[in-house]
């Protein structure tokens, strides 16, 4: 047992503490500190690991969201704290010996004391060295290059390909009714997977509808073929979506057979900055290829989880909150180093300022937020399909349709948000497996107390840090 400071500095008369290590039953009375009228201490015998605890204050729950902070299976926040080692703490317990005596992993109780007192205040981190990150990263890595694209089969279902003469028009709005993002192209003539059709074609469809309405008609998309679509895309693009879009370039179809390594499959996909890879078997003998699957990162995330589940106290890279490690896009006001800025977009900005931003910026969603800068919802590239249901696009103005009345669109065809949220406490493990489920491709992270955006984690990053 490791004797464990715990400290609430927030005042209060009556200040109780409480957690996992006693069962959640019994209310433990914490003692105001000598010469403070509002810091409560108590120091508590606990084995070593991780417990959940919350201080109850004048008859009120409370979670101190200054240190780590996590939901338990029932959604509730509670604290969190780590106990390692064996050093112990007198119980002739006082702010000096607080101080000087606490070890490191609970550094957080003492710098909060610390600043109570008047004394600086740093960032706390409860983290793993460089060396003990590579270890857990090395493991993650090893596992995918040992498994298969084989094993993301699954027993039974379907997979929905286009022919490459099907109208534009026709397949986008299957594409919004059986809720897919991307879709393979069958091409008769040459017997082979053509390409991919996906939400992004969509994009700059509605881009040069709206920009040459008097030149390319509704009537004419309706019977506009894909592949009249994509040889278009490729050798005018300037015709359609201006300067301000990158420029497109031609590529061949990026494929993956069912025997090679997940590792490579995700690296393929993150390399290439697309969202899926047709898993295709080609037959020795020559005869028709066979379309298997349509592979993206999150089922090679869930993979990853499913297979490390019950053996997350073998890999403590899982167990440490997201907002410490190197990964993930951050406000510039939470003071985190970031790579690239958190974009974002506001409930009465349009949806052309939307659609341009994904393009140009080369991000699969932007999170919308209220006046109060509190996220409301994500638009992301795969919403865009909802425009096909009842030819909505050929209706409407993307510039006077607002990002608020798109979202509208887009909870009537989907019936739920495609994200989901986090605090900067949250496990990596945890994030993980918010990842791993369907149509859930970013989490947002949110300040534990109200819905204002701190920053956002995407399969990408996920990914991307683990094979690095």
């Amino acid at each position: 047992m490791v004797h464990t400071p715990f400290t609430w500095r927030y005042g209060g008369h009556q200040v109780s503490i409480c957690g996992s290590f006693n069962g959640w039953t019994d209310k433990i009375p914490m003692i105001l500190v000598d010469g403070s009228a509002s810091i409560f201490q108590r120091i508590i015998d606990l084995p070593p690991g991780y417990h959940q605890y919350k201080f109850f204050v004048d008859g009120i729950w409370r979670v101190d969201e200054q240190q780590i902070c996590a939901q338990d299976e029932y959604g509730t926040m509670n604290n969190i704290v780590l106990v390692k080692g064996a050093e112990n703490v007198s119980p002739n317990f006082h702010i000096e010996a607080f101080r000087t005596n606490i070890n490191l992993d609970n550094a957080r109780i003492a710098q909060f004391v610390g600043s109570s007192l008047g004394a600086p205040v740093t960032e706390p981190v409860l983290q793993l060295s460089d060396g003990e990150m590579d270890v857990s990263r090395n493991l993650l890595s090893m596992h995918l290059s040992s498994s298969r694209a084989y094993d993301l089969l699954p027993y039974s279902g379907k997979v929905i390909v286009f022919d490459v003469e099907v109208a534009v028009e026709q397949a986008f709005r299957d594409m919004s009714d059986q809720g897919l993002a991307v879709v393979p192209l069958w091409d008769e003539h040459h017997g082979q997977i053509a390409g991919m059709l996906t939400a992004s074609d969509f994009m700059l469809i509605l881009l040069e509808l709206h920009k040459n309405r008097t030149m390319f008609t509704n009537e004419e998309l309706e019977i506009h073929t894909i592949s009249a679509w994509k040889h278009r895309k490729i050798h005018h693009p300037r015709d359609m979506i201006g300067p301000s879009v990158p420029p497109l370039q031609r590529r061949s179809l990026i494929q993956a057979g069912p025997d090679e390594s997940l590792g490579g499959l995700a690296s393929r996909i993150l390399h290439n900055k697309i969202s899926a890879v047709p898993i295709i078997h080609s037959a020795k003998d020559g005869s028709c290829p066979q379309l298997l699957h349509v592979a993206c990162l999150s089922e090679i995330l869930k993979h990853v989880c499913r297979h490390f589940r019950h053996h997350i106290g073998y890999l403590p890279l899982l167990q440490q909150p997201i907002g410490y490690l190197p990964l993930g896009t951050w406000a510039r006001e939470v003071g985190r180093a970031s790579d690239r800025p958190l974009l974002t977009l506001r409930t009465n900005d349009s949806l052309d300022s939307a659609i341009n931003l994904l393009l140009k910026a080369q991000i699969s969603s932007v999170p919308i937020l209220d006046d109060r800068g509190n996220i409301v919802n994500v638009y992301s590239r795969s919403d865009i399909t909802s425009l096909a249901k009842d030819n909505m696009y050929s209706r409407i103005q993307l510039d006077q349709i607002m990002m608020s009345q798109a979202l509208e669109v887009i909870g009537e065809a989907v019936g739920q948000h495609r994200y989901r949220t986090c605090t900067r406490f949250d496990s990596l493990y945890g994030v993980m497996e918010l990842l791993s489920e369907p149509d859930v491709r970013r989490v947002i992270v949110i300040e534990a107390s109200s819905r204002h955006i701190e920053g956002i984690i995407t399969l990408s990053d996920v990914l991307s840090f683990i094979l690095r």
